[in-house]
This record gives structure tokens, C-alpha cells and sequence, in this order.
């Protein structure tokens, strides 16, 4: 059921928000001080492209302080602006029950997008 789930995600849009992430991963990591972030980005991307049967971890320790302020610097720069998104789109797909599983997919990256250092997909 999460092949062909993940298949009617990607081809409704799933990959474009995929390719938009990989795009701005690579962007990002031009500049050794974006490459932290690029590599966030492209947690978002893979997550993004196959989001049916893939699940967020927290990491048991997180790296430090060094996870949670750059967490914050992700915040500022642009993902609050990414889980709006993400939560508009959630809403949207879950005013039909067709689209409530889709929905859910894109709160989960909501909150993928909000705090991205010191999460795990697998």
C-alpha cells in the first residue's frame, strides 16, 4: 500500500517539492557556512520524494548546543516559512478523506522542517 501511495505522491507533486529542496540543498552548500543546512535540506528532500512508510527519528543525543542553535538559525532563516507550507498544504489535502493520508505526509514534514538538527529518517 505505501508503493503505490508514494507513487500517486510523486507523480501530484511530490517530486516537484523534492527537486525544489535538492535544488536548494546543492544552492546552499555552494558556501562552506550553508552546508549544514544543504544537508538538512536534502533530509527534507528524500522524506519529500518517498513519504509513505518512512519515519523521523530524534537522535538520542543530539549533537550538543551545536544542534539547537543552528535549529534556531534554521527557524529564522526560512523554516517557519517551509512547515506554513507544509501545514497549508496539510490542511488543504485533509478537507476530502481521500487526501487525509497526504495530509498527514505533509504535517510530517511540517515538523521535519521546523527543527531539522538532530533528526533521523529511516
Amino acid at each position: 500500500m505505501n508503493i503505490f501511495l508514494n507513487l500517486i505522491w510523486v507523480i501530484f507533486g511530490g517530486a516537484m517539492i523534492a527537486i525544489e529542496y535538492a535544488i536548494s540543498s546543492v544552492l546552499m552548500m555552494i558556501t562552506i557556512v550553508g552546508i549544514p543546512f544543504g544537508i538538512q535540506t536534502m533530509k527534507l528532500a528524500m522524506v519529500a520524494l518517498w513519504p509513505f512508510g518512512t519515519d523521523i527519528y530524534s537522535d538520542e543525543w543530539p549533537s550538543g548546543c551545536f544542534a539547537g542553535i543552528m535549529n534556531v538559525i534554521w527557524w529564522f532563516v526560512g523554516g517557519f516559512v517551509i512547515a506554513l507550507t507544509h501545514l497549508g498544504w496539510g490542511l488543504l489535502f485533509c478537507i476530502t478523506i481521500v487526501g487525509i493520508p497526504f495530509g498527514m505526509q505533509h504535517f510530517k514534514l511540517m515538523k521535519l522542517a521546523l527543527f531539522p538538527f538532530g533528526k533521523t529518517v529511516g
